[in-house]
């Protein structure tokens, strides 16, 4: 798993890590300097498909906990020992793998380094709060298909990072604004029917 390898390399190599169940901590420490880019597309692809809760909730929590670190402006994130320590099951990471895949590869095809800025050491605390804002999103979208915007968003920021391409980048954060404002009306119509309730 060389740096060279492009995202698409790097979910096939951690789909064939050796064992029936693979530690999150094994994952973490094969991702090596591009742990922050792949944990990001890792926890944007369950919410490209609809998915029913707690997936949307689960993932916009842990995608929040390590884009708050991005923000901070640590060199590589840091995750509980208890996270650290629980193992995923391979049949379930090669199936996740393998659905990710097919369009992985075709933006692959046209993605490559380009306003190299947008994705450089400055700014990783900006895409942090980009990020943050996104999986708060997340965390309040409507079930099954609210999550599907945001899940692309942060499936093309993370990937413009592993690959290098700002233009990705942009697309994500444009993709980001058009779901975050479907979750916020979303948020609104629960807090009106509540109200109203009341």
């Amino acid at each position: 798993m060389s740096s060279p390898l492009r995202t698409s390399g790097l979910l096939t190599a951690l789909a064939t890590l050796p064992g029936e169940r693979i530690p999150v901590g094994t994952i973490v420490a094969a991702l090596k300097d591009r742990t922050y880019a792949l944990l990001v597309v890792l926890l944007g692809l369950p919410n490209c498909l609809p998915m029913p809760p707690p997936i949307p909730l689960v993932c916009g929590l842990v995608l929040a906990f390590v884009a708050a670190q991005m923000l901070a402006g640590r060199a590589m994130p840091w995750l509980p020992e208890g996270l650290l320590g629980k193992t995923i099951g391979k049949p379930e990471l090669a199936k996740a793998v393998s659905r990710a895949l097919p369009p992985l590869v075709r933006l692959e095809r046209i993605s490559r380094p380009r306003l190299t800025m947008l994705g450089g050491t400055v700014a990783i605390p900006i895409l942090g709060l980009l990020i943050l804002i996104l999986a708060l999103g997340l965390v309040v979208s409507a079930p099954f298909i609210g999550q599907i915007p945001l899940g692309l968003a942060v499936c093309l920021v993370g990937l413009g990072l592993v690959e290098r391409d700002g233009l990705f980048i942009i697309a994500g954060t444009l993709v980001g604004i058009g779901g975050l404002v479907l979750s916020a009306g979303f948020a609104y119509a629960i807090v009106s029917g509540i109200s109203e309730l009341i």
